[in-house]
């Protein structure tokens, strides 16, 4: 396999020749369409509609979802690779990229009836529309025991009631994924997934997130009030929320864990450039031994991400036909590829000193898009529960 200065995609690992043309596809569209682009809409605020549509058009919205759903139908593999690089672009169109396929498509396409899929699925995929998800709530994160919002059954319809909150998307979301209670009393076993419109009454968009980063993926809290959704929009059986919600989480830290990839990569390569021009006390500071040293682990703990990431798109792949689950290996990915995104971004910024701190450059916005990798789809902290439990057998 060609270098990883060739390819960005490492040594270690061969890669099919259409795996190459996605990485190459995926890094001339986010280096010509996304990164000049990144700096006015993470200013703004404003949700980059076109570039996402035109990312659809390429197939990037729906690249795992099936070809008769409206999808590319390609691997987990690809997946990772072509977010990789959008993200290294600007991670908040690799978010965007990450919600739809990881946590709307695959969710459906995994749980979803030939009809949702038929539905759903094609628009979504294709980036005509956007697909969210939704788990928490204002006092319910990890713990979805604690949800308050609610669906009763009455007759053909359910009726939800309740706020969600911090959902990627949410503002402009066309279809939404969404976990709340039907039955209380079974704690996180009384969930029960939905598939809701977001054009119907009793929906409504709440305030709109004033994030640190990543602030051109759209995030906002979302209102039922007497929303009524079909049956036929229940996705798996009632009780089975949870489940659903873990399953898909499982397959979305392998989303994150490569977007994360793709800001540390990012942040490496503009340090690495800038040791290379920047002059002080007469010599390149790249040739002390500090600065040196950083590049050096900044290195290193991008290719172990990478090995994490593609062993993590290896399970998912081999589990795919038996319904195995691939979670240890999703958290372990996301935990190590997450903490590198912020050890990069962070020494990135004290490479570049005054000018990593500078709106100038890209330094800080990789600084502030990488700490929310660490955070949503399960905090460093859940993963290294998740993954402490599971070795333990607990």
């Amino acid at each position: 396999m060609p270098s990883t200065e060739a390819t960005n995609t490492g040594p270690s690992l061969e890669l099919s020749p259409e795996h190459e043309m996605i990485v190459q596809a995926a890094r001339d569209f986010a280096q010509n369409e996304i990164a000049p682009i990144a700096p006015e809409f993470d200013e703004s605020g404003d949700f980059p509609l076109e570039t996402i549509r035109k990312m659809g058009e390429m197939g990037f919205m729906g690249i795992q979802v099936s070809e008769e759903y409206g999808g590319a139908g390609m691997d987990t593999m690809a997946y990772v690779l072509a977010l990789e690089q959008i993200s290294k672009a600007d991670a908040s169109h690799g978010t965007i990229m990450s919600v739809n396929n990881s946590l709307f498509c695959y969710g459906i396409e995994r749980f979803g009836t030939e009809e949702q899929k038929q539905k759903y699925l094609k628009e979504v995929a294709s980036g005509q529309a956007i697909g969210a998800y939704s788990l928490t709530e204002p006092m319910s994160g990890s713990d979805a025991a604690t949800m308050v919002s609610k669906a009763e059954r009455k007759g053909d319809v359910y009726v939800i009631n309740g706020r969600k909150s911090w959902v990627t998307s949410g503002p402009v979301a066309d279809y939404i994924v969404m976990i709340t209670m039907t039955a209380p009393e079974k704690g996180h076993r009384g969930t029960t997934a939905f598939i809701i419109d977001t054009d119907q009454s009793g929906f409504q968009v709440g305030k709109k997130e004033p994030k640190l980063g990543i602030r051109a993926s759209a995030t906002s809290e979302i209102h039922f009030e007497d929303y009524e959704c079909p049956v036929a929009n229940r996705l798996g059986e009632e009780g089975e929320g949870f489940k659903i919600a873990m399953v898909v989480l499982d397959a979305g830290r392998i989303g994150i864990a490569a977007q994360a990839l793709g800001i540390a990569v990012a942040a490496y390569e503009d340090s690495l450039q800038y040791a290379r021009e920047r002059e002080a006390f007469g010599k390149k500071i790249g040739q002390f031994q500090g600065i040196a040293f950083r590049l050096a682990d900044m290195k290193t703990r991008i290719e172990a991400s990478r090995l994490l990431i593609y062993q993590a798109a290896l399970a998912k792949e081999k589990a795919a036909e038996t319904h195995a689950r691939f979670t240890l290996e999703a958290s372990m990915a996301k935990l190590f590829a997450s903490e590198t995104a912020m050890f990069c971004a962070h020494a990135a910024v004290q490479i570049h000193a005054g000018l990593g701190y500078s709106k100038e450059l890209p330094v800080e916005r990789y600084f502030r898009d990488a700490k929310i990798t660490e955070i949503y789809e399960g905090t460093s902290e859940i993963q290294r529960l998740v993954i402490s439990r599971l070795e333990l057998g607990l």
